[in-house]
């Protein structure tokens, strides 16, 4: 991080629920990316870290949460519960913008993996979120495309070449997308981006994606 900015381990009032997160903010930050992670992972999840730190590194802030706390996550159907995984992006959204450090003062953009990133367009379809900007990584984009008319903020989908169903999904969804929008397709990736280098070109289209318009 930036020198001279913060890094928070906090925790986000939802209802009647309590998510963990950490929000990080580098000094000269021109933007703000809340993370909405897929089903069964977490604030802690290795890839989702990678790409938040290049954001960072980017002079981008980062908040990442946990959707469902400990005891709803043992539910295996909460994870895949997109509407109530939407709602706690959105108040997650809220709470940031009510934050002293946050505010009015950075736009706000949503990156989505997997199940998350069909939370993440979901919530920025509504119009109270205003968010600046969205990237889907391996998203299943197909479980919001009921919203896709209603969707304004310039969206990324990227997708690993080898991750055929989802690729699939993702090129039905670009063409529904009226709004500014972009494909990029990870060669020779699966779902996960394991591959050498395969996971940093991810962080590197989601941090031009986001620059460009969250700055």
């Amino acid at each position: 991080m930036t020198t001279g900015g913060t890094h928070t381990v906090t925790e986000i009032p939802v209802g009647d629920a309590t998510l963990e997160g950490e929000l990080a903010v580098p000094a000269d930050a021109s933007g703000l990316v809340v993370f909405a992670h897929g089903s069964g992972s977490s604030r802690h999840s290795p890839r989702n870290n990678a790409v938040a730190e290049t954001l960072r590194e980017r002079g981008l802030g980062t908040l990442l949460f946990d959707l469902l706390t400990e005891a709803e996550d043992r539910n295996r159907e909460n994870r895949f519960d997109i509407p109530l995984l939407t709602d706690r992006l959105v108040a997650a959204t809220t709470w940031a913008r009510e934050r002293p450090e946050i505010g009015d003062a950075y736009p706000i953009g949503y990156f989505g993996a997997s199940t998350g990133a069909a939370a993440a367009i979901r919530g920025a379809a509504r119009s109270e979120t205003d968010v600046g900007a969205v990237v889907s990584r391996g998203g299943r984009v197909d479980m919001a495309s009921e919203v896709l008319d209603e969707l304004a903020s310039p969206t990324l989908l990227i997708v690993g070449g080898e991750d055929e169903s989802v690729l699939g999904l993702n090129r039905e969804v670009y063409e529904a997308i009226s709004c500014d929008a972009d494909l990029r397709i990870v060669e020779g990736a699966g779902h996960l981006f394991e591959g050498p280098g395969e996971l940093e070109e991810v962080s590197d289209h989601a941090a031009d994606w986001f620059t460009t318009h969250l700055g």
